[in-house]
Parts: C-alpha cells; structure tokens; sequence
C-alpha cells in the first residue's frame, strides 16, 4: 500500500513529475533509487539539520523526498551524460534558500558517488582595495554586490580549470567580516577531482534588458538618478555573460512575489540580533534591500526569465512561509 501511494504522489503534480524525468513506466524504479538514497543520506542530513536550523529533520523531510532528493538525481544524470564536471547553475534572491539547497544537495550527490563543490558569486569578490577605487570611480557602488564589484576573469579561470579537468583547483572564498563587514578575499580553498559545480548567487545567469524597459520601471526606480543607475548596472551585465556560457543549468529559485526577500531579511536580521549578534534596523534594511531593487528589479530581470525555457532549465516557486510551490522545466509547453 505504502509503495502504491508514494507512486500516486509522484506522478500526481505532472508537471513536476516531468521536471524530474518521472513517467508512468519509470515511476517504480525512481521511488526505489530514490528510498535507497534517502536511507544512505538520512544520518548526514539529520546532522546538517541539527546543527544548522537546529531543528528535527522530520521538519525537512518531506522537502527532502519531493525536491532535493529527485534533483540530486536529475544532477547525477546530467553529470553522468556530460562526461565532464557540471556546472550548474542557481539563480535567487536574498533568502530563497541557495545555500541550504546547495548544501543538501552536495551531501546528496556525496552519497551518489560525486564530487560537490559550491561557488558563490560572493566569491568572486573583488578586492576590498579594487572595491576602494571602484567606489572613487562610481561613488553610487557604496555595497558591494551589483554588477561591476566582482572579479569576472578570476571566476572564468576557475570554472575552466574544473572543465578542462584540472586538479586541483584554487577556489576562491570571501570572508564578509573582514574590514568591518566591508569583507575581503581569504584563503582559497584547495580542491580535486569536481564532479559537480553548484554556482550560486543573486543574479547568476541574468541577462541585460532593453535599456528602453527603464523609462517605466517599477519602484523604487523612481528618480532620473535611480533610472540611471539601473541603466548603467543593464550594462554592466554584459560583461558576465562569458560566465553565464559556462553554465551547462540554470535553477531558478523564484519567489511567488519578490517583495517576501524584504520581509526574509528582516527576520533574519531579528533573529541575528535576538542571539546577541549585530544586526540592521528595519530602516536599515529597507535601504539595503531597496539598493539592490533599484540597480536589478526582480520584477524586470528574473521574471522574464523563468518564462525563457532556453535560458533556464528548472524553476523552483518559493511561497512567503519559504514553502517549495511549482516546480517546473518549461510552464509554457506543461
């Protein structure tokens, strides 16, 4: 009975069974692989659960089965087929969950046999004192994170390496603490023989727009400078296109309405502050978030986009509570 309904549920949303390669006549042999999976991964991610969200990881199971076990399958088999390390893609905002998921799912593809390693576009940081000029060169860059504060060649050289097999490879990591939270580069870290690269960041895989799109952007677009801004930040995208080629996959993780990553913030930030450590005040955070609205709107940038089935392979629909909703590979043709 229990087998007959695990495969009920799994092809009862079709079009999420077809995002994961699920079909009537395959259903039986992917529930298995996926209970054998699930038994040999439970202990390290009861683990992560533990001592990250400290919580039970029968909080998180379900998410488990329904999404990431399913996706660190699609993975291993895209992987598998590439015959050369995989570079995949996650594209979301401020609190959608990249490094979680990126998390779980290395210790999934582990148990599968495969080599995980992350990248964050945090990493590609340029230098605090490359940051310094900048900042005298455009003034308007006073956070780092919009187009033009990273090291797009150092991010090229790395991800190469790992597609032309080379080990090991220098990974390049940023500690956001240094200079009083202004962050630097660290130590990188020394890795081999990678599978699978899980690159993320929020706005991995964006494209530059229509300049003309800006004459009616939503706020906080609101002023000639803020158009401005908006314009030049456009632009500066064309300069990680050449990254984006690398990407073989592109997950979006889409919130249903992307105004929830302010209040995500926030509860972070109070949840930072209630243990005792340093945190923003709403005000500060509104400024914060609104920064990073006026140089890429998600409404212009990142909602196009999960509707471009040539540029993004599976979008992952994130409700308010950070429940998964519609999981998809092109809603257009399901």
């Amino acid at each position: 009975m229990e087998k007959q309904s695990a495969r009920e549920a799994a092809l009862a949303d079709g079009v999420r069974a077809k995002a994961f390669g699920i079909t009537p006549e395959n259903v039986d042999e992917m529930i298995e692989k996926r209970s054998h999976l699930l038994k040999s991964v439970l202990p390290a991610f009861s683990q992560f659960c533990q001592t990250t969200f400290q919580i039970e990881p029968k909080e998180m199971l379900q998410v488990l089965w329904d999404l990431w076990l399913p996706l660190g399958i699609k993975l291993a088999s895209q992987r598998q087929q590439l015959k050369r390390p995989l570079i995949q893609g996650i594209l979301g905002g401020q609190g959608t969950g990249k490094t979680t998921m990126s998390k779980v799912l290395s210790l999934i593809l582990d148990q599968l046999g495969y080599r995980t390693v992350s990248l964050s576009l945090d990493d590609l940081y340029k230098t605090y004192s490359d940051r310094l000029v900048l900042t005298q060169q455009d003034p308007r860059l006073i956070w780092r994170g919009p187009p033009g504060t990273h090291d797009v060649d150092l991010g090229l050289n790395v991800l190469d390496q790992i597609r032309q097999l080379q080990s090991p490879v220098m990974i390049p990591r940023f500690d956001k603490s240094a200079f009083g939270g202004a962050g630097d580069r660290t130590t990188s870290e020394i890795v081999t023989g990678v599978d699978i690269v899980l690159f993320e960041g929020w706005f991995v895989g964006v494209r530059p727009l229509d300049p003309d799109v800006f004459d009616t952007a939503p706020p906080p677009i609101i002023t000639d400078e803020d158009r401005a801004f908006a314009r030049d930040m456009n632009h500066r995208l064309h300069d990680y296109l050449p990254l984006w080629e690398r990407l073989d996959s592109l997950i979006v993780l889409y919130p249903t309405d992307y105004r929830c990553s302010l209040e995500w913030r926030k509860q972070a930030e109070q949840q930072m502050i209630a243990v005792g450590k340093s945190g923003m005040s709403n005000a500060e955070i509104e400024q914060f978030v609104n920064y990073f609205w006026r140089s890429l709107h998600p409404e212009l940038f990142i909602k196009p986009l999960v509707k471009d089935a040539t540029v993004v392979d599976l979008v992952i629909e994130i409700h308010a509570d950070h429940s998964f909703g519609a999981v998809y590979c092109d809603r257009a043709n399901s």
